[in-house]
């Protein structure tokens, strides 16, 4: 992949172009360079590059928007940096400093500042990574690093209702292991029980966490919450469900709103029992990615549930809206999520 030089179409493929530049920055036995950006380049590695072998690999997935008034904004740069230092720690990787981080995230799309889309839906998409490159063989923890962050501009994700399975014999992840680190593993892992789900007619799975309640988790890469009765309901996060950046902003909408809101276990089959009592009337995954993804059919036990049509009074449309409108600088940035780089 290269980098075109000039701004895509409105209608680009979502991750298929990238922008003109790179930021890259090393760290080497806990010290860190300071960041540099040049040309968006192939890296050269050793073929033993621990991070090609052993998992230390990880990521972030940010969103930079167009403001009505022409600026530029980065979405809750101070959240991805503390989440990207949790995923290191657990993978037993350096944490970036967090000036390096932000100020270098900064400076990259302040740089490629033009590619940053003016459509409502669209936006310029960040994917900082980290993994190690210290050239040897054999499992040890490595002593050097590479921070590479990439852009390019991304539109709407999903344009439909999806149409999801409930997933009861694979896992994303187990308590105790990596499930809550944005690691490279957690996504190679999920991609055949999702190509299986596919070849079945659904568009994702809803992960559980494999008992016999079938607990809901995540849904596809993202984290998910349903509606039922006035109540939005969410799977507490544990070590086993990623703490999502929109999942944290779409409660805290909630809760400013008065509506109320569960953060705990939720068992497919109470899925099932509300959709016959009437009361599920929403479901959705939330990411950065997709920012929203509503669910219309769930499949479980031999079951199909089919959700309601959304209206405009659905709060996942509404929380969407309000959330791209604080993006854009139409709503009031009440929280400090917005980061200005450009006037």
């Amino acid at each position: 992949m290269t980098p075109s030089h000039t701004a895509p179409a409105p209608q680009a493929a979502f991750g298929g172009t990238v922008s003109d530049h790179m930021l890259t920055a090393v760290c080497n036995r806990g010290s860190w360079s300071d960041y540099s950006i040049g040309p968006f380049e192939p890296i050269s590695l050793s073929p033993t590059a621990l991070g090609l072998h052993y998992g230390q690999s990880i990521f972030e997935g940010m969103k930079a928007f167009r403001m009505v008034d022409g600026s530029v904004s980065i979405f809750r740069i101070d959240r991805h940096w503390q989440r990207f230092g949790r995923s290191a720690q657990r993978m037993c990787m350096p944490v970036i400093p967090e000036q390096l981080f932000t100020e270098g995230l900064k400076a990259l799309v302040g740089r490629d500042s033009a590619w940053v889309p003016e459509a409502p839906e669209a936006s310029l998409y960040i994917r900082p990574f980290l993994f190690a490159t210290e050239a040897r063989f054999g499992v040890a923890i490595s002593e050097e690093y590479l921070f590479n962050t990439f852009t390019g501009p991304v539109q709407r994700l999903y344009a439909k209702g999806l149409r999801v399975k409930v997933e009861d014999r694979y896992i994303r992840a187990a308590p105790g292991g990596v499930g809550a680190a944005k690691c490279a593993g957690n996504y190679g892992g999920a991609l055949y029980p999702t190509q299986l789900a596919k070849e079945a007619g659904f568009d994702q799975v809803l992960w559980t966490d494999g008992s016999d309640e079938l607990n809901i988790e995540e849904s596809g890469t993202m984290n998910v919450a349903f509606v039922i009765g006035d109540t939005l309901v969410t799977p507490a996060l544990s070590d086993t469900i990623l703490d999502g950046v929109t999942r944290d902003s779409f409660l805290t909408i909630a809760r400013a709103w008065g509506m109320p809101v569960e953060e705990r276990k939720i068992s497919a089959w109470e899925l099932v029992e509300a959709s016959g009592r009437g009361t599920l009337t929403e479901a959705f995954g939330f990411g950065t990615a997709a920012v929203v993804a509503p669910i219309g059919q769930i499949a479980v036990g031999g079951k199909e549930i089919t959700l309601p049509e959304l209206t405009d009074a659905a709060f996942c449309r509404r929380a969407k809206q309000y959330l791209s409108d604080i993006r854009r600088g139409l709503a009031e940035d009440l929280y400090g999520w917005n980061t200005i780089i450009q006037g």
